[in-house]
């Protein structure tokens, strides 16, 4: 017996790392499992199923129940054709998992127009499709008089939420989906439907670049870089138990999780008038100052305790 006995999720990007930690999880807790994945290089080229059909073995040696499904998220019929699909095999769907995503790493000034165009489509466009289609059959169910508890849970990145250097598409395409979770959780609410985020840490084959001396933890003790460790939290997102939580974005490294507080209004001032902009010297610096600073990449502020 697990918490999601009975549960049909979707994972996108769920042949290798973290969304293969997802699938294999959710299968764990009982869950049916489409493990969703175009077995693409990390750039997006090129694409393949084996990855995929390994992750689904594996669920079955367990007793438990996957399909896989290769279609291209990014593409809006493929996704709605992977929803279709859920429905198809396992006769409901109650949870998406929106992992999918590529890296074509670059300093703006060298960056070229396919590398934005590339990483958009597959990060933002590849959340937005799952979701659209999915968010469509969940509010024609609950229109239809039908009780629908369903979850969508969305990956963002510290890169697009607090900003890194070198990932200008990719941060940019992270941050888009942390707004899109905020706005889809406002608007699907009503229909029985929790929208989430997630800003995973850890090394997978995307990030093992960035962590080329980092030396491997022992056998048996415990890897904080390992992408298993993300699984916990997305499938406690997809339970009854977080029914009550959404529109929110969520850390999570190792054993550490914490919340990501958003843009909000800070320091203002209002003079029920137009400016003329050379009085702004005398106000806009003191508001910057009162103001908290941006977050470090960690996501933590300058001078904060970690």
């Amino acid at each position: 017996m697990g918490v999601m006995d009975g549960r049909v999720v979707i994972v996108t990007g769920a042949a290798r790392g973290i969304g293969r930690g997802h699938a294999l999880e959710f299968a764990r807790q009982g869950a049916k499992v489409v493990v969703n994945d175009l077995g693409a290089e990390v750039d997006g080229t090129g694409s393949s199923d084996g990855a995929a059909g390994e992750v689904v073995d594996e669920i079955r040696a367990l007793g438990g129940e996957a399909v896989v499904n290769g279609e291209d998220v990014a593409d809006f019929d493929g996704a709605a054709r992977l929803v279709r699909a859920a429905i198809h095999h396992f006769g409901e769907l109650h949870v998406l998992v929106n992992n999918a995503g590529v890296l074509r790493d670059r300093m703006l000034v060298n960056m070229t127009a396919e590398e934005w165009d590339t990483v958009m489509r597959v990060h933002l466009r590849g959340t937005f499709a799952p979701l659209r289609h999915a968010a469509a059959y969940w509010r024609k169910r609950a229109k239809a008089g039908s009780r629908v508890d369903a979850r969508i849970i969305n990956t963002t990145s510290s890169s697009g939420i607090y900003g890194n250097p070198g990932q200008g598409n990719y941060g940019a395409a992270k941050a888009g989906i942390a707004g899109l979770t905020v706005i889809a959780a406002r608007e699907l609410a009503s229909y029985g439907v929790t929208v989430n985020a997630v800003a995973p840490a850890a090394l997978t084959r995307m990030t093992e670049g960035l962590a080329k001396n980092r030396e491997e933890a022992p056998e048996g003790v415990f890897d904080p870089s390992a992408p298993d460790n993300i699984a916990p939290l997305v499938v406690w997102l997809a339970t009854e138990q977080a029914k009550d939580i959404t529109g929110r974005v969520f850390n999570a490294r190792g054993g550490h999780i914490s919340v990501a507080e958003g843009w909000h209004a800070g320091p203002g001032v209002d003079r029920d008038a137009r400016w003329d902009p050379a009085e702004l010297g005398e106000v806009i610096p003191g508001l910057v100052e009162r103001a908290v600073p941006n977050a470090l990449t960690n996501g933590r502020v300058p001078g904060e305790e970690a």
